[in-house]
């Protein structure tokens, strides 16, 4: 169904995350090797093998519903250039690659309604719950001379399970807001990755 509202609150990362993810997030590799699904691959494509393979060796999630927040570096001015989805062993995958200069921080929580930056438009979102992911050292293209994200808008989850799509939302003031449609408050965790460099948002599965 349709919905403008997500409910609760999310999670608080630790860097110790990135060692939980596993050997299927490897800094070096943006996407074959993660199982992330390019936004602007054909419909008729198939997931990757690491996306659409369910092992049985995936370490166990650790993530909850409490807001995940991070501070972008000093000099952080970047610009998201891509968003990807993807499907991994027991958890749904979401991509923001940048680029620019610096490393940028995030807010990721659930909110109780979506709403556009700058005009507070409300923002349409299918499935029962919202993430809103705010990316914080943003900067226009204009000051990063880095092209940014033009959809598809919304982006439809690609093999997922419990994220139904991916709404964006816009750049504004130095945040960049993208909204995450689930099928319910799931727990998540984030962080990020180098090379190109990614913040990465994982949505376990439901039930």
């Amino acid at each position: 169904m349709i919905r403008r509202a997500a409910r609760c609150p999310s999670l608080l990362l630790t860097a110790a995350l990135l060692a939980a993810c596993g050997s299927g997030d490897p800094a070096t590799s943006p996407s074959a090797s993660t199982g992330e699904v390019s936004s602007t691959a054909p419909e008729s494509a198939a997931p990757s093998s690491a996306a659409a393979t369910s092992g049985t060796d995936a370490p166990p999630f650790e993530g909850d519903t409490q807001p995940a927040t991070q501070e972008a570096s000093a000099d952080a001015l970047v610009t998201v250039s891509d968003v990807r989805t993807g499907r991994q062993d027991g958890y749904d995958r979401v991509v923001l690659e940048t680029g620019g200069t610096g490393t940028p921080g995030w807010d990721v929580r659930y909110v109780d309604e979506a709403y556009a930056q700058g005009t507070g438009a409300p923002v349409e979102v299918a499935g029962d719950a919202v993430l809103q992911v705010t990316i914080t050292g943003a900067g226009y293209p204009f000051d990063t001379g880095v092209e940014e994200w033009s959809g598809p808008d919304p982006l439809p989850g690609n093999g997922t399970q419990t994220v139904t799509e991916v709404a964006w939302d816009a750049t504004f003031e130095g945040t960049s807001v993208a909204f995450v449609g689930t099928t319910g408050e799931a727990p998540f965790r984030v962080y990020a990755l180098e090379g190109p460099t990614r913040v990465v948002i994982e949505v376990a599965d439901l039930g």
